[in-house]
């Protein structure tokens, strides 16, 4: 139990410190850009056109609504974030308990092995699964508390009226927006990660090394980090799912295309060559055949 408060404490922490990154993400994930792009650098020297950073987009919200609109969204963040933690924990303790197996027999395999990462990365992939499913609904209040900045709506203005908003207009389904792309997305971004790592630290890191624990740390970030660059797709689509014809400007026409599935939004998105859009919030530059509309702040 006190492992568990614990862990909701840094996480609620983090959360606070993080959300203005995120909510600037998201406005840009929706293709949102109140800032025209100026004349600059690129890291070679080359003079390019910029889209405005996560520090101008920062200014610019504050400018509009203050500090305090930094953190829109936060209070149902905090509840997922509070929820899942508590999920989590209690989910992956049964499947502990169950000692669920899915390679080799029920002796318990050799720490490091094939066949441990295997079976823990799918106690874990079931835990996580379990955590996103039950608080996706304050995630999609999360992200649509957000995108109201674009339209400067006040559909969702707390937790308990967005509840109420999201079932009245969207039934039950509603508060599952999105969630399939983001259940592949988690899911593969786990196998991917602790797969390489595996591989990493069996066949390219030798045991009798000084400091073997260190750089196995190390190879389980580097991978986490790729898995979740390769994964970024899934996270992009999911958002733009949650917040899909909703009733928000920032969801639906002229500002933003209405799609009927997330397999639709993926297409027209890959078409488009969108796939990485708001992956990277410094060095961002203008997307290449578009024009960018002063009216709309969006590219065409």
């Amino acid at each position: 139990m006190a492992e568990t408060c614990g862990q909701i404490f840094l996480g609620s922490g983090l959360t606070v410190l993080s959300h203005p990154l995120m909510y600037i993400k998201v406005l840009v994930q929706v293709g949102h850009e109140p800032l025209p792009p100026s004349p600059g650098r690129n890291l070679f020297g080359r003079q390019v056109y910029q889209l405005p950073g996560l520090f101008a987009y920062a200014k610019h919200i504050i400018k509009i609504d203050g500090k305090s609109g930094l953190f829109k969204g936060l209070t149902p963040r905090l509840l997922a974030g509070t929820i899942g933690t508590i999920v989590h924990g209690k989910v992956l303790q049964k499947c502990q308990e169950e000692k669920i197996q899915v390679l080799g027999s029920s002796q318990k395999a050799e720490e490091g092995s094939l066949q441990h990462v295997v079976n823990e990365t799918t106690k874990e992939m079931i835990a996580r699964s379990c955590a996103t499913i039950v608080t996706h609904p304050f995630h999609v209040i999360t992200l649509r508390c957000m995108v109201q900045f674009i339209g400067r709506e006040a559909k969702y203005s707390g937790v308990f009226d967005s509840i109420i908003t999201i079932y009245r207009e969207e039934g039950f389904l509603g508060f599952f927006a999105g969630l399939i792309p983001r259940l592949l997305g988690d899911v593969l971004s786990l196998w991917i990660c602790n797969m390489l790592a595996h591989l990493i630290n069996t066949y390219a890191i030798d045991d009798l090394t000084s400091h073997t624990g260190e750089i196995k740390n190390c190879s389980q970030a580097v991978t986490g980090f790729f898995a979740s660059m390769l994964t970024y797709p899934f996270v992009l689509v999911s958002n733009l799912m949650t917040v899909n014809n909703c009733g928000l400007a920032g969801g639906q026409l002229p500002y933003a295309a209405v799609y009927p599935t997330w397999l639709n939004c993926w297409s027209h998105l890959s078409r488009e060559g969108n796939m990485s859009r708001g992956n990277s919030l410094f060095f961002r530059k203008m997307p290449a055949g578009k024009m960018y509309s002063i009216d709309q702040k969006r590219f065409l």
